[in-house]
């Protein structure tokens, strides 16, 4: 009875959905950078991935609109690489470049943020003296 239960509990695991799946990014297009200059609402310091929320327009003189930025890795990735909880504060005054989402909605995937104050760069794509940037990195 009980290698009837383990075989059982075993052949369900096996066809079971891989936990470990990760979503694609297929939703943002890839083809396209659009820049958003506006002000950091909240950085959300969260797995899987971190996001940003920033109050921006696209477009010079646009009325502000709430967009949500997702980050391509997760914070433990992204604290490995230079980042942390405090990389982006609420406040802060940002140029983000994103790939948008194909849908239209207010969104995207970071490509790069400029912090218009310093003008520190972030990124998660590794450039010489950039945050995220890490010579010993393969």
């Amino acid at each position: 009875m009980h290698r009837r239960l383990f075989l059982a509990a075993a052949v369900s695991l096996a066809l079971a959905p891989g936990a470990q799946a990760h979503h694609s990014f297929a939703m943002y297009d890839q083809t396209k950078v659009v820049t958003l200059r506006g002000v950091v609402k909240a950085f959300l310091w969260t797995n899987p991935h971190a996001r940003v929320l920033v109050e921006g327009a696209p477009a010079p003189g646009g009325p502000p609109e709430l967009w949500s930025i997702e980050l391509s890795t997760s914070p433990g990735n992204l604290g490995r690489m230079g980042w942390s909880k405090r990389s982006l504060a609420a406040g802060d005054k940002v140029a983000i470049d994103i790939n948008p989402l194909r849908d239209g909605r207010k969104g995207g995937s970071l490509k790069k943020a400029v912090l218009v104050d310093s003008g520190k760069t972030l990124t998660t794509t590794p450039v010489a003296g950039q945050v995220g940037y890490r010579p010993d990195a393969k």
